[in-house]
């Protein structure tokens, strides 16, 4: 019951960037937002990801994983009802809030995996990966379809998702509120995590791999849009290509764990991303499904085994908070560079073609920073009661 539950949380996680990205043209075409300015909005809950992950482990240690995840929820449910308001300070404000939110989920639930699945925690962050996967391929097919539902109304589009996330937290509610909080006697920090090398590593891959992700959630629909397609055909080739992720996501980490190390996958899967990614830019139209699944089998898998290595290189759960709380809080501020940076790009060029530097920098820096995570070893850390002299 508690796997179920983590997967229904982290369906919700996803649908805020992916329903923005298959919207973002009629965003554009009906306001003042511009390609430079939707580049700042498509980075800003990127952003708030990294600025906020680093709360989550205090916020756990304070009222417990349980009720940060349902207070998680309720923020999560408000900032996308907001962006359904249909004004530009709306949804600035509420893509804010939605994604501090999902900042608390991304760093507890593999928190919540390591202490409650000890057993199977590549079988466990293979599915909540699916489930984040998922949410986002639903998002990606389904927000454009009910857009035109609601009278081509692009607010209804972004709003309407706010609708399964309060759906969750009355389910989740009662287990939340169940659980105990931690003990202030029991209460344990961390030190010198910052200065571990493996711990940077494991950061600069998930916040690498995170740029090439946001790239996806955030441009691909536009850039397929740019190249001749129509919104719904465009929606449905991010799908496809999400969906496909959601099978990688299940199947790497349970084959990944059976090898010493992990650095060989971990490269191969990041330059498959940054490939798939520049196919989809200059590869003949009757082959954009194709480079859609092989983008797919690449991220899909890279987003798992980034989720993946900060469960096998912590010796213990607070650790892995802690270690979550540092990779994606880093690691999301430098994601927020690459959806920006195809803003700004084609801002400037009035094509996207210029972004295939960037996929291929980002591909190869992922990699890179992938064979280091990928050793088999442990982050060195001290830990200590909470209150101990530095």
């Amino acid at each position: 019951m508690l796997g179920l539950s983590l997967m229904l949380i982290a369906v919700n996680l996803r649908p805020l960037f992916a329903s923005l990205s298959v919207l973002l043209p009629d965003i554009i075409a009906a306001t003042p937002l511009s390609s430079a300015s939707a580049g700042y909005l498509t980075t800003l809950p990127v952003l708030c990801l990294g600025v906020f992950a680093p709360l989550a482990p205090r916020l756990s240690q304070q009222v417990g994983p349980e009720r940060s995840l349902l207070f998680a929820l309720l923020l999560l449910a408000a900032g996308t009802a907001m962006r359904g308001l249909g004004d530009l300070y709306s949804l600035f404000i509420g893509s804010a809030l939605a994604g501090a939110a999902i900042a608390i989920g991304n760093v507890l639930l593999p928190s919540v995996v390591k202490r409650d699945f000890p057993g199977s925690p590549a079988v466990m962050t293979g599915l909540f990966t699916m489930a984040l996967c998922g949410g986002a391929a639903l998002a990606a097919a389904f927000t454009l379809p009910l857009a035109h539902y609601f009278g081509d109304a692009w607010a209804w589009g972004l709003g309407i998702w706010a609708i399964p996330a309060a759906i969750v937290f009355v389910l989740w509610a009662p287990q939340a509120l169940r659980s105990s909080r931690p003990a202030a006697q029991g209460r344990r920090r961390i030190k010198g995590l910052a200065k571990d090398p493996l711990a940077w590593q494991v950061t600069f891959f998930m916040g690498l791999q995170s740029a090439l992700a946001y790239c996806v959630l955030g441009w691909m629909a536009p850039l397929l849009r740019d190249r001749g397609l129509d919104g719904v055909d465009s929606g449905v080739i991010v799908s496809v290509s999400v969906m496909v992720q959601v099978v990688t996501c299940v199947l790497v980490p349970p084959v990944a764990v059976r090898f010493r190390d992990q650095r060989l996958i971990n490269c191969i899967l990041a330059l498959t991303a940054a490939a798939a990614l520049t196919g989809l830019l200059f590869a003949p139209l009757s082959t954009l499904w194709l480079w859609a699944v092989v983008q797919g089998i690449g991220q899909g898998g890279l987003f798992a085994m980034a989720m993946t290595v900060i469960v096998l290189r912590s010796p213990d759960s607070l650790v892995a908070a802690h270690l979550s709380g540092m990779a994606q809080g880093f690691g999301y501020v430098l994601a927020a560079v690459g959806p920006l940076l195809i803003g700004v790009l084609h801002s400037w060029t009035g094509s996207y073609a210029s972004s295939a530097w960037v996929f291929a920098f980002l591909g190869l820096a992922t990699a890179v920073n992938g064979w280091g995570a990928g050793r088999a070893s442990l982050v060195k850390v001290a830990l200590l009661p909470d209150g101990a002299m530095r």
